[in-house]
């Protein structure tokens, strides 16, 4: 297992990034739910990757994608953020757009949350909003602690990649993983209900096209396609990735035509990447036919355990 980072510069939210839900939702075409028929979560399944998921699509005035509490997002914002960054991931993020502006809305919402909790006095005083937000979410995951039981399960679900070392050998170290994932998870979930504390408005027809942009990759298509996926998110170079390569290539082969078989290039798709959440390379997902996420697995996995969890989901 190797944990890196693997978003671009302009997508780290101040050290602290915020792992989507986007993997775990069906990429169906919008539909028609009578409980909120207008949040972008029931309208575009999977489009939000975490503090809009519960934002409302509305009809704003021109050149505005967002409103919220204090907060408002152009669409200039957004343009001028996308050309910051290499051109490499521009070309990645115009058809990413949405995923921009969700990380300045984010980036903003949460500046608005830490101005609040944090005492006027210490809020006046410090121009450093990269260290507010990072206070204000340490403050969330304080008490955030991992048994002795989730260690131990995290090492058997990795032990491939340990080395050969035993759990005595590596506790400590894997208590740090687990408590770290237990409070990454924490900071999610908290920016992902966003949206429920307060109230968010999205340009509706702003949505709609960048709903369509989006799902332009081959992640999405494969799980559009009708058929159960296995994708893994890697790189080269990487031990446990570059182990894993030939067994994916096998696959392929063995399961052509009952099951998609991608590797994505965590270097080459960055964005891409960064909306599936990958802090931790080699990942994989599986999905079933309807493309909803069945399970996901870090680290090396052997043939045989991906062969077995393929057969669950009724691959034969």
């Amino acid at each position: 297992m190797m944990t890196r980072s693997v978003l671009p510069t302009i997508i780290v939210l101040f050290g602290i990034s915020t792992l989507p839900v986007w993997a775990n939702e069906s990429p169906a075409a919008p539909v028609d739910v009578q409980e909120n028929p207008s949040l972008v979560r029931d309208v575009y399944p999977g489009l939000a990757s975490n503090s809009l998921t519960y934002a409302k699509l509305s009809d704003l005035p021109s050149g505005v994608l967002l409103k919220a509490e204090g907060v408002t997002v152009t669409d200039k914002d957004v343009t001028d953020q996308i050309a910051k960054v290499p051109q490499e991931v521009q070309t990645q993020l115009k058809k990413n757009a949405f995923f921009m502006l969700e990380n300045l809305a984010t980036r903003q919402l949460l500046i608005a949350r830490a101005k609040a909790k944090i005492p006027e006095p210490n809020a006046t005083a410090s121009s450093d909003e990269k260290q507010m937000i990072q206070t204000y979410l340490k403050g969330l995951v304080a008490n955030v602690q991992a048994s002795d039981a989730e260690v131990t399960k995290f090492y058997e679900e990795n032990k491939d990649a340990c080395g050969g070392a035993t759990l005595d050998q590596v506790k400590d170290q894997l208590k740090q993983l687990v408590v770290q994932q237990k409070q990454q998870d924490l900071v999610d979930e908290h920016v992902r209900t966003l949206g429920q504390r307060i109230s968010i408005e999205i340009s509706a027809s702003w949505t709609k096209e960048q709903a369509a942009l989006a799902k332009d990759n081959p992640v999405d298509k494969a799980r559009s396609s009708g058929k159960p996926s296995l994708v893994d998110f890697g790189s080269t170079g990487c031990r446990p990735c570059d182990m894993l390569a030939p067994i994916l290539e096998t696959l392929k082969t063995k399961y052509a035509g009952k099951v998609n078989v991608l590797f994505i290039h965590v270097g080459q798709e960055q964005i891409l990447a960064a909306r599936y959440g990958i802090q931790t390379i080699p990942t994989q997902f599986f999905y079933d036919k309807d493309g909803k996420e069945t399970f996901r697995h870090v680290g090396f996995w052997p043939q045989a355990e991906i062969e077995k969890k393929l057969a669950e989901m009724g691959v034969k």
